[in-house]
């Protein structure tokens, strides 16, 4: 048979770091080990009964069989707009400040093809999301990155960015509650990236994917509740992790009219929009009981607390995370962020993130999904503590 050479395109796309760690965990499972897995970003919590049910009584109606409308239907997008303000006292117009999107990441890669010409710079943290960079590969742009340092908060430092870097960039990426860190941002920082974007010509996309889930009272901030932010950039906001619908792929892009049309532009000639009875089921999420949001942000608390509290008991020094479901822990002296992911998996069978996965300032450090049960937590704490290397 004969073989076809992939796209330039394509081969410019960065190594899927997620799939090479998934494949390296499943290979010590398949070998009869018992993997205590918190090395994924994966909701292990079951999507709530009310929002299947939902699901399953649209997918018994006929119109629901058929294309919906390109764009999402109006009462989704304006259950959208009712529970930005009711969430985050955030005004949107339905029609033409928000976008349905096939999943988070699908916006977060699609935002630089629909912005950037070829060779346009784009500002992204480091340590990040790794997809952010697979949406920078495919519009053939350029990036500047921006470190995030424990000393700043997991916060960038935009007076370490040079001159010339700030006047090239047309687009910034930030995510808070911050996947691998764990930091949220404050209202000062944000009011200093959007002065910084009106400044620069700069088109902000804050990624919330984490935006419910928040520790000792700390509720995450919305980019757009700060004054001006509508003016120069968009959210991105997923159901997979606020109603562990991850599967479901189903989000939304919401603020600046002009990044909001693009995006609308560009799916009108990929999708159809999504199937209906995903539709029904998001509308559902968003105006109904919200407590499962609540009951779902006290889990991971729970389990942050004992695992954290877990840790220090044995010897290791690490912080807790204020934000989404992720620790972002420091690696013993003597050990390369990979090199000591693989120890663990190796010896005690525990899987964890290398931090190198997400960025250059992401060396040592490993991320830790708290997505497993209180019971699991505590049998990782005791292997850790078999290892004899914290004190």
């Amino acid at each position: 048979m004969k073989k076809y050479d992939q796209s330039q395109l394509l081969k410019n796309l960065p190594e899927q770091f997620f799939a090479s760690l998934v494949s390296k965990v499943n290979s010590y499972i398949e070998k009869g080990y018992d993997v205590i897995n918190l090395g994924q970003g994966n909701p292990d919590q079951p999507t709530p009964s009310h929002i299947i049910k939902s699901l399953q009584m649209a997918a018994e109606q006929p119109e629901n069989h058929k294309y919906s409308p390109f764009r999402g239907y109006k009462h989704l997008k304006e259950a959208i707009s009712e529970f930005y303000k009711k969430e985050y006292d955030v005004d949107l117009d339905p029609e033409s400040e928000v976008a349905i999107l096939f999943g988070g990441k699908a916006g977060l890669v699609e935002i630089p093809i629909c912005l950037l010409n070829p060779g346009e710079t784009v500002m992204v943290p480091d340590p990040g999301y790794p997809d952010y960079l697979s949406g920078i590969a495919l519009a053939n742009a350029e990036t500047v990155f921006m470190p995030l340092r424990e000393e700043n908060n997991f916060l960038p430092n935009y007076k370490e960015v040079r001159k010339e870097d700030l006047e090239k960039a047309k687009l910034m990426f930030l995510n808070y509650p911050n996947n691998p860190t764990g930091a949220i941002a404050t209202k000062e920082f944000f009011a200093e990236t959007i002065s910084l974007s009106k400044q620069h010509d700069i088109c902000v996309v804050h990624d919330f994917a984490y935006g419910a889930i928040g520790f000792d009272g700390k509720r995450p901030l919305s980019f757009l509740q700060v004054e001006g932010a509508k003016d120069i950039g968009v959210e991105i906001y997923t159901l997979s992790k606020t109603f562990n619908m991850a599967g479901w792929r189903v989000a939304f892009a919401v603020g600046n009219r002009s990044v909001i049309s693009a995006i609308n532009l560009y799916q009108d000639h990929l999708y159809v929009s999504l199937f209906g009875a995903i539709q029904e089921a998001a509308y559902t999420a968003l105006t109904e009981s919200l407590e499962c949001i609540r009951d779902m942000n006290q889990l991971y608390e729970q389990r942050r607390n004992i695992f954290i509290n877990g840790l220090k008991k044995i010897g290791w020094e690490v912080n807790a995370p204020e934000g989404s479901f992720f620790a972002w822990l420091k690696v013993p002296d003597g050990f390369t962020s990979q090199e000591f992911s693989d120890y663990l998996l190796e010896t005690v069978h525990i899987a964890m993130a290398p931090g190198s996965g997400f960025g250059t300032f992401g060396e040592g450090y490993v991320r830790v999904g708290l997505l497993t049960e209180e019971e699991r937590l505590q049998e990782a704490v005791e292997r850790l503590k078999t290892l004899s290397i914290f004190k």
